[in-house]
């Protein structure tokens, strides 16, 4: 269907156009913008690798590959052809190497894809925020429960739409985007939209899948994903996961003037790994330094991914730098009410999420 644009006096139809004639070309371009905005087709996706391919006895690679909010890995595919090509095929059997990866080695290769994108970001934590999990809520039996495949392409063959249709009616769950340019003289604009599932459909399998995932959660009887509803001084922060609430608590109290070695010994249960601190005033990269050398003298690892070491989390308390765990279990509840009942008059309050 052409586009058109509204003019004051008339409607003027835009010039559809190609990759090909546009000069876009399939990495270099199409694939290199869509990495750094992948909500484009895919929303609440996390990029972790481009060109993936560490699989024996194969050359072939994924354009990129992604993590979505429940924890599934997403093969997308991406193609400036005219119909697509083969590339449910391909991406079928992407979806079948990448099936047997772990949380932890899903770590490992977005530290490469970080490292290769000139990125400082700790992949663990990215990954857990990402996620909304806390260290504990690890579990390797619901992780990558489902692979899900986006195909982007500028036009759809009917054998490729029709394959796409079969695979979906048998739970697989693949999406085709068209991706459609459009010339107005100097510009390119582009259409994008979802073909299959139609939006209509989608949101009932949507349903379907977010009814079989509280099942799944309802039977992790043994996980504690509890979520809580933090407010300070009358403002509320909702649904947060137990680290980053609080976290959000403490770094409230000392900067209302309660010591670190105060909170300390209100939590006795994790006295010894609730800070871990250093003498001056220092930035993130200062701190992790000192304490890497003073570990290492002790035989030790400093391991900055279970604190809040960024720059805006460290804590500086008479003439001392704070970092604070994140690590926390089933005794968030207990310390933020034990926080709450001796220090009264700081403004805190939370409460279980509905």
């Amino acid at each position: 269907m052409p586009i058109y644009e509204m003019k004051s006096d008339w409607i003027e139809r835009l010039d559809e156009t190609s990759f090909k004639k546009a000069g876009i070309k399939e990495r270099t371009d199409l694939q290199r913008l869509l990495r750094h905005q992948i909500e484009i087709i895919s929303p609440d996706t996390l990029v972790i690798a481009e060109e993936f391919g560490e699989w024996e006895d194969s050359r072939r690679r994924i354009d990129l590959l992604g993590l979505d909010k429940e924890a599934n890995l997403v093969v997308i595919e991406l193609k400036r052809t005219e119909d697509g090509g083969h590339m449910e095929l391909q991406a079928i059997r992407y979806a079948a190497m990448i099936s047997t990866l772990t949380f932890e080695k899903v770590i490992e290769i977005f530290e490469k894809y970080l490292k290769g994108m000139e990125k400082e970001d700790d992949a663990r934590e990215s990954i857990l925020d990402f996620l909304g999990w806390d260290e504990d809520e690890i579990d390797e039996d619901k992780f990558a429960q489902d692979i899900r495949i986006i195909l982007a392409s500028a036009e759809f063959s009917k054998e490729l739409t029709t394959a796409v249709m079969w695979l979906n009616d048998r739970d697989i769950d693949i999406r085709c985007i068209r991706l459609k340019p459009y010339s107005d003289e100097e510009r390119l604009l582009l259409d994008v939209q979802q073909i299959i599932p139609l939006p209509e459909a989608e949101q009932y399998q949507v349903q379907v899948r977010e009814k079989t995932r509280r099942e799944r959660i309802a039977r992790e009887q043994s996980k504690d994903f509890t979520k809580y509803d933090i407010t300070i001084d009358g403002i509320t922060d909702f649904r947060m996961n137990k680290r980053n609430a609080i976290f959000k608590v403490v770094f409230h109290l000392c900067n209302s003037g309660i010591n670190p070695e105060q909170i300390r010994d209100v939590i006795p249960k994790r006295k010894n790994i609730l800070f871990e601190s250093t003498d001056g005033r220092l930035n993130a990269e200062q701190f992790i330094d000192v304490l890497g050398e003073r570990k290492a003298l002790e035989g030790k690892q400093f391991e900055r991914r279970r604190y809040f070491c960024m720059d805006e989390n460290l804590i500086n308390w008479n003439g001392k730098t704070y970092a604070f765990t994140n690590q926390w279990g089933r005794s968030t509840e207990e310390s933020l009410k034990l926080l709450i009942d001796k220090f009264p008059d700081k403004g805190v309050q939370f409460k279980i999420s509905e």
